[in-house]
């Protein structure tokens, strides 16, 4: 599966749009947050395991979005974007994209 933030896929043309696909998922954050200040960390430093978690749960997202893409007979995603949002303690992570069939542009 092609997954691109751009409007084509370079040497190939779209063949058949199918439409919109959407990936969501959430973390506890503040979890992460309040365990990762218990050993010193400030508010300028990185925190390890909470980025690990925040890279995962943006993958997570990938996947489901891949998934229904898949499932609707799509080979590539193009236009793909995230956005994320907080709902109380929790991190939403939603990823979406132009579902579509592609094929090689000298075909």
């Amino acid at each position: 599966m092609i997954v691109v933030t751009t409007e084509t896929v370079a040497g190939h043309r779209i063949r058949t749009t199918l439409g919109e696909v959407l990936g969501v998922t959430s973390v506890n954050v503040r979890a992460g947050i309040t365990f990762a200040g218990s050993f010193g960390a400030s508010a300028r430093d990185e925190l390890p395991d909470l980025t690990q978690v925040l890279y995962a749960t943006r993958r997570e997202a990938i996947a489901r979005m891949v998934h229904e893409a898949v499932q609707r007979g799509a080979n590539a995603v193009v236009g793909m974007r995230h956005d994320v949002g907080e709902v109380g303690e929790f991190r939403e992570v939603c990823v979406y994209g132009t579902a579509v069939v592609i094929e090689p542009a000298d075909a």
